[in-house]
This record gives C-alpha cells, sequence and structure tokens, in this order.
C-alpha cells in the first residue's frame, strides 16, 4: 500500500491527516513542536476569532456550545487539541520530530511523479507516494526596511504576547490588517498612546450585524456574492460610518470590498473617536526614537509593533524547484497544487476569506482524489499538475475572495471528474499517431 507523509499539526495538519485516514491511506505526520494547534499556542493573548464559533469548525465536529460566539484563542487551541485527540491523531503524530528536507525521488519523468524522499532532524530517509505540506504560513515574519534606525523596542506581531511586551507609554502599530488593528485596540485598551499605520484605505466591517455574527445573518444567503458586497457595505455604512468619520482615515481606492482590502474590527475606530488610537500616514524614515512620515509630520515613539505579514516559506524544498510570483509559490486546483510539482499537495496556503478552519477538510479531499488518480495510474502518477497547468491559471493569491476561491475548486472538480476520459482520448491519439506511416 503506498504511504503519505504530513508536515506540521496545526490546524491545517491534523484536518489533512484526519481526511486521509478517513480515506483509507497509510499516513506518517510530523510536528517539529511538542504539541498540536501550531500558532494558536503562541499568538497574542487577546487574539479572538473573526469568524463564529458556529461557522467555524472541522466537519461533523462543532465546537462547544458554552463557548461565546467568538471564541479566544486559548479556546481555539483547546478545540483542536480535543478534535486531535477524539481522531486518535496523538497515537500517529511523531512529535518533536522536524522535516529537514523533501526531495523528489529520482525519475526520469515529472518533478514528484516518483514520490518524495523526506529526510528527518533525526536523519531518518524515508520515501513517500505524496506529501502534504500543512506548515503554516504565519510563522516566517516579515519586516519592512526602512533608512535610518529605529532604537526603541520593535516587536513583530508573530512575538506580540501582550502589553507586557512594550517598553514606554507612546507605540507605533505599522500595518492594518486584522492582527494591526487587534494590536493597536490591545495597546489603547490598557490607557497606553497608539498610532496605527495605514498607508492605503479600507473597508471596515463590524464583527455582528443585528446581534448576530456577519456570517449568520440568513437573509443575506439569497443574494449572489456581489449582492452580498454592496450588501454588506451599505450595513457598514450605517452602523459603522465610512472613512471620512474617522481622523486620518484614508480613503479606500477600491470600489467593493473584494477588489480591495477588507478589515472585521470595529474596535479600532470606536478607540479612534476616544483618541486612544490616531491614524498616520506611511513611513518615510527613522532617527532614533523619531519616526517620519511620508506627511512630513514626525513623532516619537518608544515601540513599534510590526503587524507587517510574513514569509510564505517551504524551508524543506528546495527553492529551485518552485515557481514565485510576488514572493509566494504559484499554484493551482485553489491553492493545492504547486506549479511544477506532482504529488506534492499544499494544505493551508490559500486562505479564502472567511472561516479558515473548513477550508483544510475541502482543500485534502480534493487532495485525496488526486491521489486516488496518482494510485489509478500506477507507476510515474497520473500527471494530475501537468493536466491542471494547461487548463487553469496559476494564482500566488493566499489571502483571495471567498467565491473566487470557490470558483476555483468547482474547475478543478470538474477537471478532475473529466480526467479519465481526457486519458483515454490522450491514449487514443498517441496510438493513432504511431499508426501513422
Amino acid at each position: 500500500m503506498k504511504r503519505y507523509c504530513v508536515i506540521g499539526a496545526g490546524a491545517a495538519g491534523i484536518s489533512a491527516l484526519e481526511q486521509l485516514r478517513k480515506a483509507g491511506h497509510e499516513v506518517d505526520c510530523y510536528e517539529k513542536t511538542d504539541r498540536v494547534g501550531g500558532h494558536w499556542h503562541t499568538d497574542y493573548d487577546a487574539l479572538h476569532l473573526i469568524t463564529s464559533r458556529d461557522m467555524t469548525h472541522f466537519e461533523d465536529f462543532p465546537m462547544p456550545a458554552e463557548y461565546p460566539h467568538f471564541p479566544r484563542r486559548d479556546q481555539v487551541r483547546s478545540y483542536l487539541e480535543s478534535y486531535a485527540r477524539a481522531n486518535g491523531h496523538y497515537d500517529v503524530i511523531r512529535f518533536n520530530t522536524a522535516v529537514v528536507s523533501v526531495v523528489p525521488v529520482d525519475t526520469a519523468g515529472a518533478t514528484g511523479s516518483a514520490g518524495w524522499t523526506v529526510t528527518l532532524d533525526t536523519g531518518e530517509r524515508i520515501d513517500y507516494d505524496g506529501v502534504l505540506v500543512a506548515n503554516g504560513h504565519l510563522w516566517d515574519q516579515k519586516i519592512p526596511q526602512f533608512p535610518g534606525t529605529f532604537t526603541g523596542k520593535q516587536i513583530h506581531s508573530g512575538s506580540y504576547r501582550n502589553v507586557g511586551d512594550v517598553e514606554g507609554r507612546n507605540v507605533l502599530v505599522v500595518g492594518a490588517g486584522n492582527s494591526g488593528c487587534d494590536l493597536a485596540v490591545d495597546v489603547a485598551q490598557h490607557r497606553l498612546e497608539a498610532d496605527i499605520v495605514i498607508r492605503e484605505g479600507t473597508y471596515f466591517q463590524p464583527k455582528t450585524y443585528f446581534g448576530k455574527p456577519r456570517q449568520e445573518v440568513g437573509f443575506l444567503a439569497q443574494f449572489s456574492p456581489d449582492e452580498q458586497d454592496l450588501i454588506s457595505r451599505l450595513l457598514a455604512r450605517v452602523s459603522i460610518g465610512e472613512w471620512n468619520n474617522y481622523p486620518g482615515m484614508p480613503e479606500p481606492k477600491h470600489r467593493t470590498l473584494a477588489e480591495g482590502s477588507t478589515v472585521v474590527n470595529d474596535l479600532l475606530l470606536y478607540w479612534v473617536h476616544h483618541g486612544r488610537i490616531r491614524v498616520v500616514p506611511g513611513i518615510e524614515r527613522f532617527d532614533g526614537r523619531t519616526v517620519h512620515f511620508t506627511d512630513g509630520t514626525s513623532r516619537d515613539y518608544d515601540t513599534i509593533l510590526w503587524a507587517t505579514g510574513f514569509h510564505a516559506s517551504l524551508p524543506f524544498v528546495d527553492e529551485s524547484l518552485l515557481t514565485r510570483r510576488r514572493g509566494v509559490p504559484l499554484r493551482y486546483a485553489g491553492g493545492i497544487i504547486p506549479a511544477g510539482l506532482e504529488k506534492l499537495y499544499l494544505i493551508g496556503m490559500t486562505a479564502p476569506r472567511g472561516p479558515q478552519i473548513p477550508v483544510y477538510g475541502v482543500q485534502t479531499k480534493i487532495a485525496v482524489r488526486m491521489i486516488e488518480l496518482h494510485e489509478a495510474a500506477g507507476d510515474g502518477g497520473a500527471g494530475i499538475q501537468a493536466y491542471l497547468s494547461a487548463l487553469q491559471e496559476p494564482d500566488d493569491r493566499i489571502d483571495i475572495v471567498r467565491a473566487i476561491w470557490e470558483e476555483q475548486l468547482a474547475d478543478t472538480r470538474r477537471l478532475l471528474d473529466a480526467f479519465p476520459q481526457a486519458q483515454k482520448l490522450k491514449d487514443l491519439a498517441g496510438a493513432g499517431a504511431k499508426a501513422l506511416p
């Protein structure tokens, strides 16, 4: 029987592990730490889900009913652990075991078509017919560079835990995504002074409408994605206003939520109105503890909190095997298949807007379909990546509008359904060409 490897035991890894085992495959899972749950053990203390409890769960495994609508970090961590425990994953995962390299088995065929050799930090080298990479994309911290030197304290959001990490009273938060807004609110709620860099206008959305989580407002389901976009913008306009209601906030350049960035956070706006958070423009340069901004103003800070994202890193895969655009590996099949590589599956690198935990099982089910096609084809596999790359456009997005991602998945399912017939036609065409004089 073929054997498969899962790298990582965070939410994506344990979901992949479950789907593979349910499909009857032999699988090994390696986790470099001693626990299940990935970044949910180390995220900042103020973190809560921005999607609701009843929409953010594994298939057939709801979050506990006693959880609040938006569970906090430690509750999500406990939920992930309970899922792994209930499904016997602790008996399968090898903890404190890091994957050092994933190398394609030598073959005359396409890269990866003969499987992959996984080398562990124990020195073991094991051949697998396929590898599901679930190492996460929220760990390799990205900090932009500016002229000059800042001499105060600097902390990336991936290392920040709470305001006990902050030095002084004046804090600059760089980055206005969901994490950056969370950090600015955390600072403000502890009666410190927070400025937040917002270079480009963004749409803000509250977590609830009519007292219900946004994803659970029932009447929205009867509308198309474009109509939902419009209704959400109108509801936000009524409940929290627009950019020009908040001092310093730039105007969004995009017309819709789907076209631009969207932040689910109304507490930042609350504290802007209360004077604990001030919006500032982009950074021009540093001079000691003085930060000079692009509008010619400057201010002194004690601490900078960088909420500037992460690199999409696959440290165990040779970079020469990856095709990147804007720093992110190009992928097909709704973000699952890296360009040019067979039998390697990226689970969780694509993060469609909305609940994340259900995404991983959906991705793995599609990977399982590909695995079954490879197994049916015998040695050398079925050439799924080659097939899909001829019919789909590669994508480098991590943040992607959910409706677009769902269209990508629907197209992938259609192509996989058609694959056996496409192969028959290809074989017949090949046979016909050989028969020609």
